[in-house]
C-alpha cells in the first residue's frame, strides 16, 4: 500500500480465509457492491480449486466507513460465515500500534525508528523494551519511551510479567529487533498479539555464538536473513520474507557480519511493513503474502 493510499479516508481492508467453494468472490462483492463501496484492489489466491485453502485481501473505499464498519461485519459474520470464512476488517489510515524489543544491537532497530519517521512503515511505536541499558540514548533520540527489563534465567518469569503488563491491550504487534533472549510458550499465549522475529538464515547450520565466524570457515557463497513470527518452537514460526546476497572467499567474517546486518535491515522491514498493510495471512506454518 503506498503513502498516498493510506491517506485517503474511509479506505478499508478486508482479509478472507477458508476452505476454497464455489461463491466466494462474488459473494464479497456483491455486499460490498450493496454499500456503496468502490473496491480499489483484490488478491486471491486458492491452495487448489478442488478442495484447496481460499485466501484474499480487498481494499475499498467505503463513505463514512467508521461508522458503517458495525452493520457490515454483521453482514459479512453471516454472508462469509455460511460460506466458512473467517475474515479481519480494518481501516486502512489507522496505524498498528508496535512494541520493539531488543538486546545491544541497534542495526534492526534503528532502522525500523527512521523508517516509521519517513512514513515508510505504517506504525506507531509506542516503546521499546530492552533487556540491556545500552541503546536507550538512540532510542530516546526519536521521542520513544525506552523501557529496560533485565532479563537472566533466574529472573525471567518476573521480566515477562513486566514485559506483559506494558504490552497488553497496548500493542497490535511485538516485534523482535535482535532480541537475544528466548520468550516462553507462556508470555506468547498471554502476549495476545503477533510477534515477529529475524535471524540469519544461516540456522540452523550455524547456531550459537559466532555464526559468521563459523560461516567464514565453512567458506559460504551465500549470506542471509529470515524474517517470521515466532512461535513455541524456536525459529520454526511462519516464514513472511527472506532474502539473500552473495559473498565470496575474499571477505573476512566482519565483512560478512556488516552485510548480514544489511539484510536483515531489510528483510525486516519488509516483513514489519507487510504486516502493518494487512498483507500477511497465516495459514497453518505457512503464509500468504499478497
Amino acid at each position: 500500500m503506498s503513502r498516498t493510499s493510506r491517506d485517503v479516508v474511509d479506505l478499508g481492508t478486508l482479509i478472507v480465509q477458508g476452505d476454497d467453494r464455489q461463491g466466494i468472490v462474488a459473494a464479497v462483492s456483491s455486499l460490498l457492491a450493496k454499500y456503496g463501496a468502490n473496491i480499489v484492489s483484490l488478491d486471491q489466491h486458492s491452495t487448489d480449486p478442488a478442495g484447496g485453502r481460499f485466501f484474499q485481501r480487498t481494499t475499498f473505499h467505503l463513505e463514512d466507513l467508521p461508522a458503517q464498519i458495525p452493520s457490515l461485519s454483521d453482514e459479512l459474520d453471516n454472508v462469509l460465515g455460511m460460506l466458512g470464512q473467517s475474515y479481519r476488517l480494518t481501516e486502512a489510515r489507522k496505524p498498528k500500534r508496535v512494541a520493539i524489543m531488543v538486546s545491544k544491537t541497534d542495526h534492526c532497530l534503528l532502522d525500523l525508528l527512521w523508517r516509521q519517521r519517513r512514513g515508510e512503515i505504517h506504525m506507531n511505536v509506542g516503546m521499546v523494551i530492552a533487556n540491556h541499558p545500552d541503546l536507550g540514548d538512540d532510542v530516546r533520540g526519536f521521542g520513544i519511551p525506552f523501557i529496560h527489563i533485565p532479563v537472566n534465567r533466574a529472573s525471567r518469569a518476573q521480566a515477562e510479567a513486566e514485559q506483559l503488563k506494558l504490552l497488553t491491550d497496548n500493542v497490535d504487534l511485538v516485534v523482535l529487533a535482535r532480541y537475544m533472549q528466548i520468550l516462553s510458550g507462556d508470555f506468547l499465549q498471554q502476549v495476545g498479539v503477533p510477534v515477529i522475529n529475524i535471524h540469519h538464515s544461516f540456522l540452523p547450520a550455524f547456531i550459537g555464538a559466532g555464526p559468521y565466524q563459523k560461516a567464514k570457515d565453512r567458506g559460504v557463497k551465500l549470506i542471509g536473513a529470515t524474517a517470521h513470527y515466532v512461535t513455541e518452537d524456536l525459529d520454526e514460526g511462519p516464514i513472511i520474507e527472506q532474502d539473500v546476497v552473495r559473498v565470496s572467499h575474499v571477505e573476512t567474517a566482519a565483512e560478512l557480519q556488516r552485510r548480514g546486518a544489511d539484510v536483515e535491515r531489510q528483510v525486516l522491514s519488509r516483513a514489519v511493513a507487510w504486516h502493518c498493510e494487512d498483507r500477511v495471512i497465516r495459514d497453518g506454518n505457512q503464509t500468504v503474502v499478497f
